[in-house]
């Protein structure tokens, strides 16, 4: 990687996500990070963008990014994942619950070794990652995730079958099960899980919580774990986006973490 040279970066999605993710972009990248383009279902949805908008994937493509985000759910990576790998661009997934499927994760693992590039998961709502992927290497014993949000976060979700939402008076857990599950079952509300399973012990033996609480006064992440080298229990409260509140705030600032991380001298 010439560190020299501008980082490509083109964007799939210009949703609640996706737009921050522009915004930013077109406003920090300087002389490290350029946005070059946007993918969308409709040019109309990235009316105003001073970068060329398109809605079929090999114009984009033709264009050679070197980073490609994708910030438009579960059949974007589907559809497009493998294709960016291929094309020879690293591939920065904001819709990480996908990966819960094992045909989309043992496909894309083998178009990026096949390329000879990577797959980027940002930590989006989450803190201590980096503590929890040191202790995997030491030693880890037990990961539980739990998400604390609302009521009201929870609609549109099979939640909804489990909890009358709006009756809801105190805390209330409606599903204990593994990260897998989780993130296949509520993929607007558990990415998160997956990334942890995935930095941790897999999607199948990290353990899930998630809760409807009316005193919430966002999106709460809480993470419990067990290792060689020690203890960990953090809890992380997230302010809810304001155009999504099953999303976090943070999730595009992480996402540009990592963007901008992929240029930086001097690199945590």
């Amino acid at each position: 990687m010439n560190m020299n040279n501008k980082l490509r970066v083109a964007l799939i999605g210009h949703g609640a996500i996706g737009r921050v993710i522009a915004r930013e972009l077109l406003t920090l990248g300087g002389s490290e990070v350029e946005l070059i383009a946007v993918l969308c279902h409709r040019t109309e949805e990235g009316a105003g963008l001073p970068v060329p908008v398109f809605t079929e994937l090999p114009a984009l493509l033709a264009l050679q990014p070197d980073l490609i985000v994708e910030a438009a759910g579960h059949q974007a990576v589907r559809a497009y994942g493998a294709s960016c790998l291929e094309a020879g661009a690293d591939l920065l997934l904001v819709s990480v619950g996908v990966l819960s499927d094992p045909e989309v994760l043992d496909g894309l693992e083998r178009a990026a070794r096949a390329a000879g590039r990577q797959v980027l998961l940002p930590s989006g709502a989450l803190a201590g990652l980096d503590y929890l992927q040191a202790a995997r290497i030491a030693g880890l014993q037990s990961v539980c995730y739990r998400s604390r949000k609302p009521p009201q976060a929870w609609r549109d979700t099979p939640a909804e079958q489990l909890l009358d939402l709006g009756s809801v008076r105190q805390a209330t857990v409606f599903f204990r099960g593994t990260a897998r599950q989780a993130a296949r079952d509520y993929p607007k509300n558990a990415n998160v899980a997956a990334t942890l399973a995935l930095c941790t012990l897999g999607l199948d033996d990290t353990q899930v919580e998630l809760i409807a609480d009316p005193q919430a006064s966002g999106n709460v992440h809480e993470i419990e774990a067990q290792s060689a080298v020690g203890r960990l229990s953090v809890q992380v409260q997230n302010l809810p986006s304001p155009d999504n509140p099953k999303t976090s705030l943070v999730t595009p600032y992480s996402a540009l973490r990592t963007i901008m991380s992929r240029r930086a001298a001097v690199s945590v």
